[in-house]
C-alpha cells in the first residue's frame, strides 16, 4: 500500500514539472514572437502592400516623411506644427469643438508671455481697430504725460492745474484699467487711444502706486478725470544769468525746430552756454532726436541701430548745426528711448556734460505689424546703441555728474546751470 502511494505522488510531481516547463516554453516563445514582430514592424512599416494585405492599412505611412511632420513644419521643433497636429485631432476625431477667435487670442497671448520681449503684444481685430482709429483731429487730455516701462504705461509727468493733479495722481503711478477694462497691461499707445475723446467728457482710470518702476505691488486707486483742451508747451526756455535753459518734454515731430528757435532766441539774449533739460522725457521720434543733437554736433555718428537683418547701421549728424557753445544735459530715471539716444549722442561726441541720474534704459524700437487674419503683433524690431557702441537697453545712460533730486528744491537744475557756467572759458 505504501509503495502504491509513493508511486502516485511521484507521478503527480512529474506532471506538475512538465506543466511548468510547458508554460515556460510558451512564455519564452511569446517574448520571442513579440520581439520579432516589434523589430519587423520597423521593416514592414513602409511596406504598404504587405500591411494592407494583413488588414493594417491604418499603419501605412510615408517612409520619406518624418512621423512628426505636418504641412506647417516639424512637430519636434515647430510650435505651429504642434498646434496643427492637435487641431487636426480635434477636428477629425474629437466630439468637441472650439472657438477659433478665442483659441487664437489665448494661444498667441500665451506665446507672447513665454518670450523675453516685455513689449511683445498681440492685438485682436477689435482691440487693434481702437488703436488705429483716425486721430488726425485734436482731442482733449487729462493732464498726464505717459511713458512706458516693460510694456506698462505710467505717469511720467502730471501737469499743474490738470484734473489728474487735482485727483492726486503722482509721477510713477501705473495705469491698471481704463473705464473698468483691466484685462491686459496698458501700453502708452493704448492709453492714448482710450483717452481720445472730446473735451468735457470724463474717463475712469485706475492706477497703481508702486514704490519703484520694478515694483509689482502697490496700492490701487481709481479716479474719474475730466478731459480738457488745455495744452502744455513742449519746449520752454529762459535765460539764467548767462546760461540758456531749455526744457524739452517730448521728442515730437517739431522738436528740433522748437529747440532751434529757443537756442537762437537765447543767444540773442546773450547766452554763453546752455542747459538742455530732458528729465522725464519719454522719447518720441528718432529722426527728431538726431536733428536735435545735430543742432550741437557738426558731424559724426549720433546713434547705432541693431536689427535682425542688419547687424549695425548708423545715423549721422544732419546739416542742422547752430551753436558750439558749452552744453549740459539734464537726465533722470524717466529719460527714455530716443531721449536717451539724444543724451548719449551729445556725450559720446564730447559735446555735452550729463548731469542727474541714470536714464531708464529703454533703448529698443517697437513696430506693429498687421496680421492676415485680423489684428496685429507689436514686437521689438531694433535696439539703439551709443555712437561708441555701448548698449542702452536695460542699461541706461550714466551721467558724468551724478546727483539725485533733493526734496523741496530742484538742486539738479541748479547744479546743471552752475556746471554750464563753469564750462565757459574766460
Amino acid at each position: 500500500m505504501a509503495k502504491h502511494t509513493d508511486s502516485s505522488t511521484l507521478a503527480a510531481s512529474e506532471r506538475r514539472a512538465r506543466a511548468r516547463n510547458v508554460r515556460l516554453i510558451r512564455t519564452l516563445a511569446t517574448v520571442i514572437v513579440v520581439g520579432v514582430a516589434f523589430a519587423a514592424g520597423f521593416f514592414v512599416r513602409g511596406e504598404a502592400p504587405l500591411l494592407e494585405s494583413l488588414g493594417f492599412s491604418s499603419l501605412v505611412v510615408d517612409v520619406d516623411r518624418n512621423p512628426g511632420s505636418t504641412t506647417s513644419g516639424d512637430t519636434y521643433d515647430s510650435l505651429g506644427a504642434r498646434v496643427e497636429e492637435v487641431e487636426g485631432v480635434i477636428e477629425q476625431e474629437s466630439l468637441d469643438s472650439y472657438d477659433l477667435s478665442m483659441a487664437t487670442t489665448n494661444v498667441l497671448e500665451a506665446l507672447t508671455d513665454t518670450t523675453e520681449d516685455p513689449y511683445l503684444r498681440y492685438y485682436d481685430a477689435a482691440r487693434y481697430a481702437a488703436l488705429v482709429q483716425d486721430s488726425s483731429g485734436s482731442y482733449a487730455g487729462v493732464g498726464v504725460l505717459f511713458s512706458e516701462y516693460k510694456g506698462r504705461a505710467y505717469a511720467v509727468d502730471v501737469f499743474e492745474g490738470s484734473s489728474a493733479q487735482a485727483a492726486g495722481v503722482l509721477e510713477g503711478d501705473f495705469v491698471v484699467a481704463i473705464d473698468g477694462d483691466r484685462g491686459h497691461d496698458w501700453t502708452t499707445t493704448e492709453v492714448a487711444a482710450a483717452l481720445r475723446r472730446d473735451e468735457g467728457e470724463s474717463v475712469v482710470v485706475t492706477w497703481r502706486r508702486a514704490a519703484s518702476l520694478d515694483d509689482e505691488a502697490g496700492e490701487e486707486y481709481t479716479t474719474t478725470l475730466a478731459v480738457s483742451n488745455s495744452t502744455v508747451k513742449n519746449v520752454e526756455h529762459s535765460l539764467e544769468g548767462s546760461v540758456g535753459y531749455i526744457g524739452l518734454k517730448q521728442i515730437t515731430q517739431n522738436a528740433a525746430d522748437l529747440v532751434k528757435a529757443a537756442v537762437t532766441d537765447l543767444e540773442a539774449q546773450g547766452a554763453t552756454s546752455f542747459v538742455l533739460d530732458i528729465r522725464d522725457n519719454p522719447g518720441g521720434y528718432l529722426t527728431q532726436a538726431v536733428d536735435v543733437a545735430s543742432l550741437f554736433v557738426k558731424s559724426g555718428t549720433l546713434v547705432k541701430i541693431q536689427t535682425r537683418e542688419v547687424d549695425e547701421s548708423t545715423k549721422t549728424a544732419t546739416d542742422n548745426f547752430v551753436t558750439d557753445k558749452p552744453l549740459v544735459v539734464l537726465v533722470n530715471g524717466n529719460t527714455a528711448a530716443s531721449a536717451e539716444v539724444l543724451a548719449v549722442a551729445l556725450r559720446d561726441n564730447q559735446r555735452a556734460t550729463l548731469v542727474g541720474t541714470t536714464t531708464l534704459g529703454k533703448g529698443s524700437v517697437q513696430v506693429t505689424r498687421d496680421l492676415s487674419f485680423g489684428g496685429a503683433l507689436r514686437y521689438t524690431a531694433a535696439y539703439y546703441k551709443s555712437p561708441l557702441g555701448h548698449d542702452i537697453d536695460g542699461v541706461g545712460v550714466t551721467p558724468d555728474v551724478a546727483v539725485g533730486l533733493a526734496e523741496g528744491e530742484d538742486n539738479q537744475r541748479t547744479l546743471a546751470i552752475e556746471t554750464a557756467q563753469s564750462l565757459v572759458k574766460g
